[in-house]
């Protein structure tokens, strides 16, 4: 079932790709992704590459993704560590969330 569905969210990030950021397996590891986020034009992180360590449980989308930030951020969601502290990420998830369509990253 998570090879299935992490199938189909590269296909979505191939087919529609968000604007201000890229995701994608590492290598051939397919439950181990490398993210990068630009930083918006209107906010301090303007000019900003962010890069993202995503790692899927063998029982997504049923459990979260561990998403963890590998470039320094200050934000208030993430911790100094870089995990990002928000609910959906852990105990709110839904099989229903995506990272092709970085629904974690616009709860960050």
């Amino acid at each position: 079932m998570a090879l299935k569905r992490i199938n189909k969210e590269i296909k979505d990030l191939e087919n529609d790709p968000p604007p201000t950021c890229t995701a994608g397996p590492i290598d051939d590891d397919l439950f181990h992704w490398q993210a990068t986020i630009m930083g918006p034009e209107d906010s301090p992180y303007k000019g900003g590459i962010f890069n993202l360590d995503i790692r899927f449980p063998q029982d997504y989308p049923f459990k979260p993704p561990k998403v963890m930030f590998q470039t320094t951020i200050y934000h208030p969601n993430i911790d100094n560590k870089g995990n990002i502290c928000v609910d959906i990420l852990k105990d709110q998830w839904s099989p229903g969330l995506t990272i092709a369509k970085g629904n974690f990253i616009y709860y960050s």
